[in-house]
């Protein structure tokens, strides 16, 4: 009789075993499936302008340049006609350079608040009037004029909406000075968090 309970507990044992191995199983073929998934939503699509441009058709931005050179096309030919073009003096008002947009990259400062330790994180676009190679010829004197221009500043001073425009205008003097000329004519704030 006591060779009855030792077979139980050996059964109980082989099935305990057996069910272990199914479980770790299933648990591989379940996590193998979700990485599959993962892979096929994240990794393996291809992104829409690549289809575009796969299938033969133009990618967006391809599209949106063909049809700014069409547009800048037909006011040639309407101004060599003799319409209301600029050139004749209709309704064009008078000729300005024109301006181009720069994107500097990000800044992140320690602002000069004296009671704790905040950060200004800015990124600008820098509206040129002249030559845009004139920030990239002189990117290091750039980064560094703003750098101390911002880490000057406390966050009362950039809190308000007076502070803000005050700053854009120190900007604009500070990257003219840096380049040496009075190229840059408006400076556009796309991201400005301070923490």
């Amino acid at each position: 009789m006591a060779d009855a309970p030792e077979a139980e507990e050996g059964k109980k044992k082989k099935k305990g075993g057996f069910l272990k191995y199914v479980i770790l199983v299933v648990l591989l073929l379940v996590l193998g499936g979700g990485g599959y998934f993962a892979y096929l939503k994240f990794f393996a699509a291809k992104p829409p302008a690549a289809e575009a441009t796969a299938e033969g058709q133009p990618a967006p931005a391809e599209e949106k340049k063909a049809e700014d050179s069409h547009a800048a096309q037909k006011a040639e030919e309407k101004k060599a006609e003799g319409g209301h073009g600029e050139a004749k003096g209709g309704h064009g008002g008078k000729d300005k350079a024109p301006s181009n947009n720069v994107a500097l990259p990000a800044f992140v400062v320690n602002l000069a608040d004296p009671n704790a330790r905040r950060y200004l994180k800015i990124v600008l676009d820098v509206e040129m009037t002249g030559n845009p190679e004139l920030l990239e010829a002189n990117q290091a004197k750039i980064r560094d004029a703003l750098l101390m221009l911002l880490s000057s500043k406390t966050s009362q001073e950039l809190s308000t909406l007076e502070g803000k425009i005050l700053l854009r205008k120190e900007i604009v003097d500070r990257l003219n000075q840096a380049i040496g000329q009075a190229k840059v004519a408006r400076v556009y704030f796309t991201d400005f968090v301070i923490q």
